[in-house]
């Protein structure tokens, strides 16, 4: 794939912004900024972005359509042969039906959406078929209830009851080769996003107690990250603020 430089170097531009807020949030918030990791989200993006990236230190990746990253994430590590793919983090960060996730468990590194139980199984069985580890997240709903006064907007973006996340992260913690790594949200639309991601840090908290390896919180994407970084998030999935606007998927 030939590189387009003035790509580059809106790709550049577009990282180097995104780490100084993030350099900013964590000296606000009394925090090193080595204990953030940048997922930049590359879903609707070509493979060429990802090697422009990859090429400017990014190493954890974002996607959220299971056929789209299969393809393009084996042209990248096809692209970048021997020498790259082993330092390369696929991480899937979408709604997964559980009659695609033996692929899912195939070709990504961690999934972020788990929520529920039939899920866990078939991602337990996707990565004995192909003999490998699979790290996961417990995706929790942070969307308001009827009367809780939070002001959110419910969505359809999946995830479980926080009062729910203790059974499933067990769940989890039994499989040989599902590895719990922590919990990851989205802050609700419209909604104080400082509200959303200290609920979350509290179910993160409850869950480390039981399984103290469980100790990444996923949340904060390109408007709100400040907050994510404020309430203890490990990653961050910023796409739009690094890429720019989707494109047409026409």
């Amino acid at each position: 794939m030939s590189a387009d430089p003035r790509r580059r170097d809106e790709l550049a531009t577009g990282l180097g912004a995104v780490r100084a807020r993030v350099e900013r949030a964590c000296a606000d918030a009394g925090r090193d900024p080595g204990e953030v990791t940048l997922i930049v989200v590359t879903k609707f993006f070509p493979a060429s972005d990802v090697l422009l990236l990859h090429d400017l230190g990014v190493r954890h990746f974002g996607e959220n359509r299971n056929q789209e990253a299969g393809e393009k994430f084996a042209q990248v590590r096809a692209a970048l042969g021997e020498t790259g793919p082993a330092d390369l983090v696929l991480h899937f960060i979408g709604q997964l039906q559980t009659n695609k996730a033996g692929h899912v468990a195939s070709y990504a590194d961690v999934v972020q959406s788990v929520d529920r139980p039939r899920l866990v199984s078939a991602l337990d069985r996707g990565a004995h078929a192909a003999d490998r580890h699979l790290d996961v997240l417990l995706q929790v709903d942070l969307d308001p209830t009827p009367g809780d006064g939070s002001g959110g907007v419910a969505t359809a973006r999946g995830g479980l009851r926080p009062e729910d996340a203790d059974a499933l992260a067990d769940a989890v913690a039994v499989r040989d080769l599902l590895r719990l790594r922590g919990v990851m949200a989205v802050a609700p639309l419209g909604a104080d996003p400082d509200a959303a991601f200290a609920r979350l840090r509290e179910v993160a908290d409850g869950i480390r107690q039981r399984h103290p390896r469980a100790d990444w919180i996923s949340a904060g994407m390109s408007g709100d990250l400040e907050a994510a970084v404020r309430h203890g998030a490990t990653h961050l999935r910023v796409g739009t603020a690094i890429l720019g606007s989707r494109p047409s998927l026409l």
